[in-house]
């Protein structure tokens, strides 16, 4: 039997309710959209903030013979500021131009267990340079205005002082200067037997890739580290001959190079 188009029954319209509902569905999709994306938006954000405190800062890099350099420039100011023209280069235990890792351990949270060990692992590739020498004929009553000398130019180079012990009642006379902003340090130190240790550190950095290595693959560093008036350069005297290598002497004890 044929129906007549009269008998055709219209489909009913969406009731209010189903339409309200299918609009709370596509909210609450909108939301867990964003709730997600803003997990992953903080764990990401979390992870780029922790990851240097997990992996620790890294290190700096510096070519190890152009920080010698600068460390010799340091030196040789302090040198010319001391004003002591009689003093003479004295032997000196370790002194010299010197690369070495041993301070450099690895960074970070990762290593934190390490470094209750004795002898933390130091950091691949990386080292710490400074320059050392010492001077002999400088007496205590000369020594403590040198160092004031030294005080006066320096600070008038930038440098700024971190300790200074100057009065005659101590046992030593020692004067540490920092370079802001640039981890080098610049210490002078009167010992007795009338000598004076001056010695200036650059911190640990990473040397580049293709820097040339001694035997025992430590960076290559240039020499001399003395100033040239103590080996006799400035009035035409053979080092060799007339005077005393400086850095071959080896004392154990701290208080007496």
């Amino acid at each position: 039997m044929n129906r007549q188009p009269h008998d055709l029954i219209p489909a009913p319209a969406p009731a209010p309710a189903s339409a309200s509902a299918r609009r709370r569905k596509i909210r609450a999709a909108a939301a867990a959209d964003l709730a997600l994306a803003a997990v992953m938006g903080g764990t990401l954000g979390f992870a780029l903030w922790f990851a240097p405190i997990w992996d620790g800062t890294p290190y700096p890099v510096a070519d190890p013979a152009a920080t010698a350099r600068e460390l010799e420039d340091h030196t040789r100011s302090a040198y010319t500021a001391l004003g002591l023209p009689r003093a003479e280069p004295a032997d000196w235990p370790r002194a010299g131009l010197v690369a070495e890792g041993s301070d450099c351990h690895l960074r970070g949270m990762r290593h934190w267990s390490e470094r209750g060990i004795a002898y933390p692992p130091e950091a691949p590739g990386v080292v710490a340079v400074s320059d050392t020498w010492g001077l002999g004929g400088v007496p205590r009553a000369e020594a403590e205005p040198a160092l004031e000398r030294v005080r006066q130019a320096m600070t008038q180079q930038g440098w700024k002082v971190t300790d200074y012990e100057n009065s005659p009642d101590r046992h030593q006379a020692e004067l540490r200067l920092e370079l802001p902003g640039t981890g080098r340090t610049l210490s002078l130190t009167t010992y007795p037997g009338d000598r004076l240790e001056v010695a200036a550190h650059a911190e640990c950095a990473r040397y580049p890739a293709g820097t040339p290595l001694d035997a025992h693959g430590d960076p290559r560093l240039p020499a001399p580290s003395v100033p040239a008036e103590l080996r006799g350069e400035s009035r035409g005297e053979s080092p060799e001959e007339d005077r005393p290598p400086a850095g071959t002497g080896t004392v154990a004890d701290r208080n007496s190079p």
